[in-house]
């Protein structure tokens, strides 16, 4: 992916930003299957900065999040419709290449390259089959009371969440997290909202994947660490069904320093988001002697 489109990206988000609204933030419950958008043939979802690009998409009105190319269209027997715009989305394909630096000849190396494709929803098109217009139906639930299905996801993680303990924070010194008791939150979507915010910091301790946690006041380190932690949430929230939420308002004017000043950042936290997404979904999954392991 070549500077331009790292910038144009970048200047989409921040415009958001300054505006005053983080385009990773909408009322899932509003629309009816609008949680995570996915490719409409394969059913996949979408990963990363797609995610968020197809969110700001999906801000036309479209009644669900499903995508398709105009190739994929057209092999359905549909068409997108005349004049219709489409939004790019950009996947990560690894190059083998002859290192030539090696002396030894049969010596290669992998070379990230970005590929570019543009996607069209599926109200954008015609004569496309029923099941490809069909997104799930949404999760019923009581915005007022504990969700079963998350609780049991939480849990599920072995994470030492401690509730009705102080503020809500990850202390990654001791490696637990603080949650205020579910009565002290405005309902389900915020206590899983900053759950599920605290749950993406702690997937960055050294003994998961990793991330920069030391530098957590005042630098671009916080910042970026902050951002991963946002997505994060706001890529399980919609997988569950809860209305985004942005955490602490503050956030916004660090964030838009972050990508003033690097202009791969966002992608960056969009992939460490999506990393960290996939690690607590893999443990939600696995048996518990394996998550012990």
């Amino acid at each position: 992916m070549n500077r331009d489109l790292y910038a144009q990206v970048s200047a989409r988000i921040v415009a958001e930003l300054e505006a005053g609204a983080a385009p990773w933030i909408k009322p899932w419950s509003a629309s009816p299957g609008a949680n995570t958008p996915c490719n409409a043939v394969s059913n996949r979802p979408y990963s990363g900065c797609n995610v968020v690009l197809l969110w700001m998409a999906q801000a036309a009105g479209y009644r669900t999040p499903r995508f398709l190319t105009f190739k994929q269209a057209l092999e359905l027997g549909g068409n997108v419709r005349k004049g219709e715009h489409g939004t790019r989305v950009y996947f990560v394909k690894q190059l083998q290449v002859r290192d030539q630096d090696a002396g030894d000849s049969s010596s290669t190396r992998l070379i990230p390259m970005m590929r570019e494709y543009t996607v069209f929803n599926v109200d954008q098109c015609e004569d496309l089959p029923d099941s490809i217009n069909t997104g799930k139906p949404i999760r019923v639930r009581n915005p007022d009371t504990r969700d079963e299905l998350a609780d049991t996801f939480l849990h599920s993680t072995g994470a030492d969440i401690r509730e009705g303990h102080g503020e809500a924070c990850y202390v990654p010194s001791r490696d637990f997290i603080s949650l205020p008791a579910f009565v002290g939150f405005k309902g389900a979507d915020h206590f899983y909202n900053v759950a599920f915010h605290e749950l993406t910091h702690w997937t960055g301790h050294k003994s998961r994947l990793d991330r920069d946690l030391r530098h957590r006041f005042g630098n671009a380190a916080y910042a970026a660490e902050e951002l991963i932690a946002e997505l994060g949430a706001a890529f399980l929230s919609a997988e569950f069904g809860f209305d985004g939420d942005v955490r602490n308002a503050g956030y916004i004017a660090s964030w838009i320093g972050l990508l003033k000043a690097d202009q791969r950042a966002f992608f960056t936290a969009c992939s460490q988001a999506s990393k960290a997404a996939d690690y607590l979904r893999g443990l939600a999954i696995a048996t518990p002697s394996e998550r012990a392991a």
